[in-house]
């Protein structure tokens, strides 16, 4: 009988706490609507843990702020909401409830809010730790939409009565028009039709914004469709959606390169996106009287064009520098066939062949394990020590978006949620999960002499990606092969130099090669912004990627930079899928006059 009681009254509990959670974080952002209005920095400080983390996503500050610490963030917070004027928090409708989860091994409540400004509608996040409850922990503002033009989706899609008319011209001979810019020019020049390219077109296209993008490949696609054979993502599929048109349900978890391709290039095609492929960005200069670029471009059939859009957004990889040739010894001197990895398409031609792969990054394991299936005999030369997991250990990362059951709206907002403190620490607990998942495979790599690390700063791969978006391998069975000895490993340490024939080791032996493929990533990115716009506008702008030690976030990328009108966008699909939403809303708020620029605003 007593045991039923303690039953029932633990089942009630439970039944009650989403409940007390909804009171808890509605409380929690009426006082935070209140003390905002009035200003009073006590009653604010009274509603962040002393270990307070908010971020900011343009729509406060109209760039990327994260502010760590109570007195940073409420300070912040004061400044930005005097401008902004935030107003209207409230539970957010259609999203995901309060709840209580784990972040960052801490029980806490997360709860998804909706809020507006004068200009703009947003949502954000608030985490609220169990253990000091009342108090934000972790608390995000994330710009949703501009009020003066909403996105048009789901009610306030368009009728398409537009698209009907008897007697004039059908879409298609609409569209022809259209995209030959005749007369006109673009207001955005997207140059790079990758994913992120498209996708950032896309948006601007929703938002009543003139976009172009040019892609040097003669198809849109091109840019998956023309890499190795082999090549699939290493991560799975529900992470890996384009916005509004998710791939089909029947499509594997992990896609292949054509896949890939075929499909960017059928959505651009739904999308209405307007591209000029076969186009090559030639380069160009800012005119300060006009406040618009003059770009020019050349065409696939040779004639050159100069255009005058207000911006240019860079999304080939942000800006993706030359193929980099390090000066290996004696590489001069080798007669065989040396190739780079960004010009390898397939190991066929060299069946029954031998080859070295400089480089042991995510590009030469996956060259070196197509060249080892084709039948060549393959060596990998090591320079230094990486990251290596395999892709199931790695998806530790992304458990969010596999295994929570949530829209990918709201991973996406979760996900982009943290400061860099909080990321990190998230990262460094998963690689140790990680260390566990993989130990096996760790050992076996040591004993053949690899060299392994998870970072500078134990974040693993996931810190790799932000700070040189290198030095790492997600496995997919070409670090078995290297176990196995299947496929050969040198050290750089016990290497010569290159003779006509091979590479010398220092003990004497040769090891014999007919094709040796550079897999060693690209120059600098800045050395190619100078050579497309200039020095004066390398200098301007800066660093691009890596994270920045200001502020901790990725430099240069998403947000506004130095020089107005250039804009940076580089990832996978889903940083593209998060990011051409704010890249796209920061152009159509400055087209809709406002807001100029965070250094001056």
């Amino acid at each position: 009988m007593t045991t039923a009681v303690v039953r029932d009254g633990r089942a009630a509990a439970a039944a009650a706490r989403p409940l007390d959670d909804v009171q808890t974080v509605s409380a929690w952002l009426a006082a935070l609507e209140d003390a905002l209005a009035r200003a009073d920095r006590a009653a604010l400080a009274g509603l962040f843990a002393e270990e307070s983390h908010w971020r900011d996503l343009f729509i406060l500050t109209w760039t990327i702020t994260p502010r760590n610490g109570q007195d940073a963030v409420v300070d912040s917070l004061l400044a930005a909401a005097k401008r902004a004027k935030p107003r209207n928090f409230r539970l957010a409708e259609g999203r995901t409830p309060p709840r209580r989860v784990s972040r960052t091994g801490e029980p806490v409540i997360e709860a998804i809010y909706a809020f507006e400004t004068d200009i703009a509608h947003g949502v954000g996040v608030l985490r609220m730790r169990l253990a000091d409850p009342g108090k934000a922990w972790v608390f995000s503002t994330t710009l949703k939409e501009l009020k003066s033009a909403p996105w048009p989706v789901g009610e306030n899609r368009p009728k398409g009565y537009h698209d009907r008319i008897f007697g004039g011209p059908t879409k298609a001979e609409r569209r022809a028009v259209e995209i030959s810019y005749a007369g006109r020019e673009p207001a955005v020049l997207v140059v790079g039709g990758g994913h992120n390219g498209i996708t950032t077109a896309t948006r601007l296209r929703m938002l009543g914004v003139d976009a172009l993008v040019v892609d040097q490949l003669p198809r849109i696609g091109d840019v998956w469709r023309n890499r190795y054979g082999s090549l699939a993502l290493h991560n799975e599929i529900a992470l890996n959606h384009l916005p509004y048109m998710p791939y089909p349900e029947n499509w594997p978890t992990y896609l292949t390169k054509d896949m890939l391709g075929d499909w960017l290039e059928a959505y651009a095609r739904v999308m209405d996106v307007n591209v000029w492929s076969g186009t090559k960005f030639l380069g160009a200069k800012w005119d300060a009287q006009s406040q618009a670029w003059v770009a020019q471009v050349r065409r696939d059939d040779g004639s050159q064009r100069a255009l005058r859009p207000r911006h240019i957004v860079m999304a080939n990889g942000g800006v993706v520098g030359q193929p980099h040739y390090p000066d290996f010894p004696g590489l001069q001197d080798f007669k065989g066939e040396l190739i780079h990895s960004h010009d390898y398409t397939t190991g066929a031609p060299w069946r029954g062949k031998r080859v070295l792969v400089l480089g042991v990054g995510n590009t030469a394991h996956d060259v070196a394990q197509d060249l080892h299936g084709h039948g060549a005999t393959v060596s990998m030369i090591q320079r230094g020590s990486i990251t290596v997991f395999s892709v199931k250990a790695a998806s530790l990362n992304h458990a969010l978006y596999y295994k929570e059951g949530l829209s990918i709206d709201d991973c996406d907002l979760i996900a982009t949620c943290p400061t860099f403190p909080i990321a990190l620490r998230g990262y460094q607990m998963n690689v140790q999960k990680m260390l566990e998942i993989d130990r096996e495979l760790h050992e076996g790599l040591r004993a053949r002499g690899f060299k392994l690390d998870i970072g500078e700063d134990g974040g693993g791969h996931q810190m790799k990606v932000r700070r040189q978006h290198g030095g790492y391998y997600l496995n997919v069975g070409c670090s078995d092969l290297i176990v196995s000895g299947e496929l050969g490993l040198v050290q750089t340490d016990d290497a010569d130099r290159f003779l006509a024939d091979g590479l010398r080791m220092k003990d004497g032996r040769l090891i014999p090669a007919d094709l040796v493929v550079m897999a060693t990533g690209y120059e600098p990115p800045s050395r190619e912004l100078a050579r497309l716009f200039g020095q004066q506008v390398a200098d301007r702008v800066g660093t691009l990627w890596g994270i920045d030690n200001e502020d901790r976030e990725l430099s240069n990328m998403y947000k506004p930079t130095a020089q107005p009108g250039l804009w940076f966008l580089a990832g996978g699909f889903a940083q593209g899928r998060v990011w051409t939403h704010y890249i796209a809303l920061q152009i159509k708020a400055r087209e809709a006059g406002l807001v100029t620029d965070p250094r001056q605003d």
